[in-house]
């Protein structure tokens, strides 16, 4: 469960927590400040839920123009699509609409729990440097293919989890 906070921007106004857009459009509309008047700017606040969800909603952004689709999202993507986006938009600088661009076209390449060295040494398993014979791998230099792949890869953490990622 994904727990937000409204803050409203008037301090004479009451503020809430709510867990879905439903609950918040009906606490929204009640809230009043200490002359009687509507309240209709509020800060959204991430409370509680999963890590890889409080990374997500400071990717995006999270404000009261855009939590229903947040609140969506965090439902319908999986880790991994929380993951591309957390680094295409906050590492690679790409621009997403949330309204209107797929997470399948966030050209970016995620590797999870892995090192650069890690990276390097799978790489070669799969031949990614040509066929190599058996009895010859135990003289690679797997940290020298990691330095490499440094010019063009990144090691990051994202809610716990290590990634190396590479943004086309």
């Amino acid at each position: 469960m994904t727990l937000l906070f409204a803050q409203p921007y008037d301090g004479s106004a009451s503020d809430f927590f709510f867990d879905t857009i439903e609950q918040y459009g009906e606490r929204a509309a009640k809230a009043v400040n200490s002359f009687g008047e509507r309240v209709e700017e509020f800060e959204i606040q991430f409370i509680e839920g999963e890590r890889i969800d409080a990374a997500f909603a400071k990717a995006v952004g999270l404000n009261q123009a855009n939590v229903g689709t947040f609140l969506e999202l965090v439902e319908d993507w999986d880790e991994d699509d929380k993951r591309r986006f957390i680094v295409a938009v906050e590492e690679c600088g790409y621009s997403f609409d949330l309204h209107r661009d797929a997470i399948g076209d966030l050209d970016v390449d995620l590797y999870e729990g892995m090192t650069l060295r890690d990276l390097a040494e799978e790489f070669v398993d799969e031949g990614l440097f040509g066929d190599i014979p058996e009895h010859l791998r135990f003289y690679i230099d797997y940290d020298a293919i990691a330095r490499d792949l440094a010019m063009d890869y990144v090691e990051t953490e994202i809610a716990g989890t290590r990634l190396v990622y590479r943004c086309a």
